[in-house]
This record gives structure tokens, sequence and C-alpha cells, in this order.
């Protein structure tokens, strides 16, 4: 089931992702690959799209002879990539992602992550919390994260992303996730961090733009409201889509309950795209994803 808690990878497995032009013969060469190295494969998924004829998949493996490393496989790798025009990455299971955490005044998405995090059923290390406002440091505070003041205005917006880039560079960050960060990022910042920044918005709600949202849901007798998360890309809220969740609300529900039912999606949602990008089951596939379960 996706989203459920996977099994503790030992420290000498790897996950090897690739995609490429869908030809014959790619599974039998990344199989034979392993084999002729005495690699177990622990668990293989893979799915080819008919519609824009490319071919993914996602290793779990194991190599049996401790002088099979991962720097040796992704040397003698390169000769099979290359051959099919693969993208592909090769990264220790157990590795887990550095991510900075963005968010606004808005709390709920910024805590669930630190409680997944601090429990340790999420696969990252939280590196920072980055705000344009004060409000939320009291929350991060006990979780023992340096949390980083940003205020961002249509002056300053610039320098801020420029401190943002910094601050990624220097904490060595792999993944930024806005956890309701209300500011719309640039199209330069999005082109320098394509592929690894994650939003999380109302999904189910695309007729109500604007302030209050759920409160606009409610004047209009919704019945479904739910959220989506998904990469982020130069046009707003137009990036390839992750995962998403809905709930059911009735006609008695007011603003207040549609808010809280949809904070409550927002959270797992949100937690589940940040797990499934940081275990490599998310291959980005033109405008869409493909989400190995």
């Amino acid at each position: 089931m996706m989203g459920a808690m996977t099994d503790p990878t030992g420290p000498d497995e790897y996950l090897l992702t690739l995609d490429c032009p869908d030809r014959p013969g790619i599974v039998h060469a990344v199989s034979g690959f392993l084999t002729e190295r005495t690699c177990n494969i622990l668990d293989s998924q893979q799915y080819g799209d008919p519609e824009t004829g490319r071919y993914f998949m996602r290793v779990h493996l194991a190599p049996l002879d401790p002088t099979v490393t991962a720097d040796l496989l992704g040397t003698e790798f390169v000769d099979v990539a290359t051959s099919f025009a693969m993208t592909w990455a090769l990264v220790p299971a157990a590795e887990r992602t550095r991510v900075l955490i963005m968010c606004s005044r808005e709390g709920h998405c910024l805590n669930d992550l630190l409680f997944r995090w601090r429990s340790g059923t999420l696969p990252v290390d939280v590196v920072g919390v980055v705000s344009n406002h004060l409000d939320l440091g009291g929350l991060v505070e006990p979780y023992g994260v340096p949390y980083h003041y940003l205020p961002v205005s249509s002056e300053t917006r610039a320098d801020a992303e420029s401190r943002l880039l910094q601050l990624v560079g220097d904490l060595n960050v792999e993944l930024v996730v806005l956890a309701r960060y209300m500011q719309v990022l640039s199209p330069e910042l999005c082109r320098a961090m394509v592929g690894r920044v994650i939003n999380i918005h109302h999904s189910f709600l695309p007729g109500f733009t604007g302030a209050r949202p759920y409160h606009q849901a409610h004047e209009r007798g919704v019945k479904i409201i739910g959220a989506t998360a998904h990469y982020v890309t130069p046009v707003l809220d137009d990036g390839p889509i992750i995962e998403q969740d809905v709930v059911r609300v009735r006609h008695d529900q007011g603003a207040t309950a549609l808010a809280a039912a949809g904070r409550d999606v927002e959270c797992q949602v949100l937690a589940r795209a940040v797990r499934w990008h940081c275990e490599r089951r998310v291959i980005t596939n033109g405008a869409r994803t493909v989400v190995f379960s």
C-alpha cells in the first residue's frame, strides 16, 4: 500500500532509477548487468508509457560481493546507460534526503512534517526552516531546527531569493518543501531548482482563487475538497502532480469545518509526496509523473 512504512534498508543496499526511450532489451540489459556483478534484486518496478514512448524503472538491489561498491556499479553502468540513452541515478537506499521547509503563517503542514521527521517515519534530514514571517518560530524551536527569517516584498524579492539559494548551497539542500509558503517563486528560482521543490495546495477548489478559498467553497456548497502536491515550475500551480487526495464534506459543515478538513488532507498528501520523492519513487514524465508503489 502506498504511504505505508517501508522495511528498514541495509547499509549496502542501493536504489537505481532510470528513464529512457522505450525499446526492447532494457530489462534484460539492467538485470544482466546486476547479475554479472552478483547483485540481488530485492524489488523491481517498471513502466513503459505508450503515449510518450519512454520507459521508467526503479530497482532496489543489494550486492552480495562486498567488493562491489556503489562507485564501481556507477562507473560500470555508464556503458549500459549510454547505449539506451538513459537518465539515471544510483544512490544508497538508506540515504536520507536533506530537506529545507518553507512556510508563512499556517503551521499545520510544517508541524506535521517536523513530527514525522522527529518520530522517524519520514526518511529525511530537516536542515532548516525558512519563513517570510516570524510567527512559527516558537513551533520550530522545540525541534532544534534553525529558523531563518527571510521577509519578502516586491522590493526585496530578488535579494530574498538570492539568500535562499545561498542557504540551499550552504546546507547542501536536496529538496525544498513549500509547506503553505504563501509566496510565488520567481521563474528564475524555479528553473534553478527544477525537480527539487514540492508544493501543496487545495486542488479541488479550482474556481475559488484568492483569499479564503474554503469560505468561498462553503458559500458554493461544495461536496468534496482535497489537496494536490506537485513539483514547482515557472507556471503557477502547473507542475507535475505527485499525489492527490480528497475528503467528502456535508451540507451542515461550515467554513471552519471545511478548513479543518482541508488542513488534514493537505498534511497527508504533502507527507506522502515528500516520502515518495525521497524514496526515489517519483520520476517526471513530461508534465506528469510516474510514481512507483
